[in-house]
């Protein structure tokens, strides 16, 4: 994903991400948004894509991105490829996770990592991507507002509803260990 050192960046007027913090980037939060990305659409390889197109995104546009905000802009724009990678294949995932349910429901279920990940799932893509954001990557609601392009007023009221069904999912009897 790292520009190699040997490729110079011809462009040094200031607020523009040069070659050494773009790199600089990659190496700090690369494993952060894979993790992100991948908890997400739980497929490596779409994963791995979607963050890939993500930096290159970064390196085309590193003359409007301010250093000091690459971690933003870089969550933002894989949070978005996400988004369209999900779109693009929601038939499919919705179809599986109605077969899964459907498995899944008849079966006593002890595993809390299971379950949790079964909650997770019920959520939409925003409520997922709240949660994800704030509970496992530990952002701040302002930091989830610029990533998601919400008020930090909607992050509160979204998050809340998506702890809400978790909770709900959680504490039914069925899915009790």
């Amino acid at each position: 994903m790292a520009i190699p050192a040997n490729e110079h960046s011809q462009n040094h007027c200031t607020g523009t991400m040069t070659e050494k913090e773009y790199n600089d980037c990659v190496n700090l939060y690369a494993d952060n948004v894979y993790r992100f990305i991948l908890k997400n659409l739980r497929h490596e390889e779409d994963a791995r894509d979607v963050v890939q197109t993500a930096f290159e995104k970064m390196w085309r546009n590193r003359n409007e991105v301010d250093a000091a905000k690459c971690k933003s802009y870089l969550f933002t724009v894989a949070y978005h490829q996400m988004i369209d990678h999900i779109r693009k294949v929601k038939r499919i995932q919705l179809k599986e996770s109605f077969d899964e349910a459907v498995r899944t429901t008849h079966q006593p279920v002890n595993d809390l990592k299971k379950i949790l990940n079964e909650a997770l799932d019920r959520l939409n893509e925003t409520q997922k991507s709240l949660v994800m954001l704030k509970d496992y990557e530990g952002y701040s609601y302002e930091e989830i507002g610029q990533i998601m392009n919400l008020n930090a007023s909607q992050v509160k009221v979204y998050l809340h509803r998506a702890r809400v069904q978790l909770k709900d999912y959680l504490v039914k009897m069925e899915n009790v260990v």
